[in-house]
């Protein structure tokens, strides 16, 4: 997990929802890396609770929260997560809110257009620097 000043931006319903060079990075063995944005720069309005009050728990981080994104007339149910109360050690991840790549028009680092991270679950944002394997493809839970 490390603090980065490279430029993250996250569109949606073709608006620029988020935009920070203050994110938090984190990489995690067999993902790709996660960029956090602070709640500051995301557009106010975007974000909402996600409507079914999903929670999910990561022995690592602790417990996530899903949020809702809307912009452009377009609705993403569960695009992002964040953890109110991390973990010890993940304290940086306060006040910060992550988007799944797959769930938004589009994420960018450095300009560079993210891919999303395969399966529904993990939301690692995939750039031309990071090399696979990663998890999230049928047949990769185990490993």
């Amino acid at each position: 997990m490390e603090p980065t000043d490279e430029l993250v931006i996250v569109t949606l319903g073709g608006e620029t929802i988020a935009e920070s060079r203050r994110s938090v990075r984190v990489l995690e063995t067999s993902h790709p890396p996660v960029y956090y944005l602070p709640f500051g720069a995301v557009m106010p309005g975007v974000l909402r609770p996600a409507a079914n009050g999903r929670r999910t728990f990561c022995e690592w981080k602790g417990y996530a929260v899903y949020w809702e994104a809307s912009a452009g007339g377009r609705t993403s149910p569960a695009a992002a997560w964040s953890y109110p109360a991390p973990s010890p050690g993940f304290e940086a991840l306060m006040g910060h809110v992550a988007f799944y790549p797959g769930r938004v028009d589009g994420c960018s680092v450095d300009g560079e257009a993210v891919q999303a991270q395969p399966g529904d679950f993990y939301g690692g944002w995939i750039t031309s620097w990071i090399q696979g394997p990663f998890k999230g493809s049928p047949g990769t839970a185990g490993w």
